[in-house]
Parts: C-alpha cells; sequence; structure tokens
C-alpha cells in the first residue's frame, strides 16, 4: 500500500507558493509602508550604521579629552582618571620595552652574550619599573581618595604603563613631570 499525499502536501508537490504573485505596484506599496514603519532591513541597517557611526564619534571624542561622560565603563571613575594621571605623569621604563626589544633583537643577532645580558636587564628593569607603579598607583588612590576601593587598580596602572604613550587610549592629559591636579572627586 502506498500512502496517499495529504491535501496540505498537494500545493508544494506542484512547486506553487499556493497565493498569486503581487504587481509591481503592489509590492512597491508594501516596501514603502515596511520603510515607514520600519521593518525594511535595508532601512535599518543604514539606520543601525549611522548610529553606529555616532556612537564611535562620541567615544573617539571622549578617548580624545578624557570626558568620563562618553568612555566606556572600564574607564570611568575619578579613581581610573587618578590612575591614568599617575601613570601619564612619568617616563617608565616599562612603556619603552617594546622599542627596546627591537634593539636587543638586533645585538642579539651581532652578539648573543651581549643580547642575552640586556634582555636580562631590561626584564629586571621593567618589573622594577611595575613594581614601582603599582606602589605608586595605590598610594596615590589612598591618600587622594579615601575609602575607594584598590580592586583592579594594580591591573589597570600595569597596563596602562606597559603602552607606549602615544597609543594609550584615553589620551594622556597630563604631561610628563607635571604635577597631577587636586580635582579627582
Amino acid at each position: 500500500m502506498t500512502p496517499k499525499p495529504s491535501d496540505d502536501a498537494a500545493p508544494n508537490a506542484t512547486g506553487k507558493k499556493g497565493r498569486p504573485t503581487p504587481t509591481r505596484k503592489e509590492a512597491e506599496a508594501a516596501a514603502r509602508a515596511r520603510a515607514r514603519l520600519g521593518s525594511d532591513p535595508k532601512a535599518q541597517r543604514a539606520a543601525q550604521k549611522s548610529r553606529r557611526k555616532e556612537s564611535m564619534r562620541e567615544l573617539q571624542a571622549a578617548y580624545k579629552t578624557g570626558d568620563d561622560s562618553g568612555l566606556p565603563e572600564r574607564d570611568k571613575g575619578p579613581v581610573k582618571r587618578l590612575l591614568r594621571d599617575v601613570v601619564d605623569s612619568r617616563l617608565g621604563f616599562a612603556e619603552l620595552f617594546a622599542p627596546l626589544l627591537v634593539l636587543i633583537l638586533v645585538l642579539s643577532s651581532i652578539n648573543p652574550v651581549l643580547g642575552q645580558g640586556m634582555w636580562l636587564t631590561a626584564v629586571v628593569l621593567v618589573v622594577a619599573d611595575l613594581l614601582w607603579v603599582r606602589f605608586k598607583a595605590r598610594r596615590e588612590v589612598r591618600r587622594r581618595l579615601p575609602g575607594k576601593p584598590l580592586k583592579g587598580v594594580t591591573y589597570y596602572a600595569l597596563v596602562r604603563s606597559l603602552q607606549l604613550r602615544i597609543l594609550r587610549l584615553p589620551k594622556p592629559q597630563v604631561k610628563i613631570g607635571q604635577s597631577l591636579p587636586d580635582n579627582y572627586r
């Protein structure tokens, strides 16, 4: 015995869609209605793209000026602003580590013993510099912002101090050697 196809499977078997093709006028009217309602995928993508561009412009402006209102959560607040200023007000050895690695690589190909000695010296200096940054950052947060939690202070300060000054985001707001402002509350 062969099974009989059901009635609702019959239109699919013949390849018909079960409704008449809309005229061009009807299709264009439906597309205009979808665009007005905001359900047109092309219009939604264009609107989303323009919103994304605008938010990126605002974020770039906030990164440039250090304005807390436009920064992402990880960079907001008086503690993070103080940490940025503490790290940016000094020229640390850790930020010069990446360019120094290129020099060490070249010297290692010429004289391996000299390259290895420079490598070990650089690592010791970077670790010492990072320990100093940690000490100074935690001390400044305790002194200038008493009662604020120290969670994340070390990580934020160390990661920022390892970056080249020119690549840091938000951009440095203090010059090297400049004393820190008092308004972090």
